[in-house]
């Protein structure tokens, strides 16, 4: 298997060269995993997922970078009791 990332690997192959797969991962980046010719799985080394998958700010700072604030946009709440709900 060659280092270009556009290359996959079939599930035969990934099994057989599992090692040689995950050093791919580490040096090359996500690795494409076929089955019947068809994409089926990604591997990426424990890095790549930190870094695609670390907060990237909190939950007020999305708020405030918000696209809607400031564009008149109604969220206030209904004052009124909830609804009855038969659950016979």
């Amino acid at each position: 298997m060659s280092t270009v990332a556009k290359e996959s690997w079939s599930v035969a192959s990934a099994k057989a060269r599992f090692s040689e797969m995950i050093d791919q991962a580490k040096t090359d980046g996500p690795q494409t995993i076929t089955r019947n010719g068809k994409p089926a799985a990604i591997l990426v080394s424990v890095e790549e997922w930190e870094r695609k998958t670390a907060r990237k700010g909190t939950l007020g700072e999305f708020f405030l970078n918000s696209p809607l604030r400031g564009s008149g946009i109604d969220l206030t709440r209904e004052d009124q009791p909830p609804r009855d709900i038969d659950l016979s």
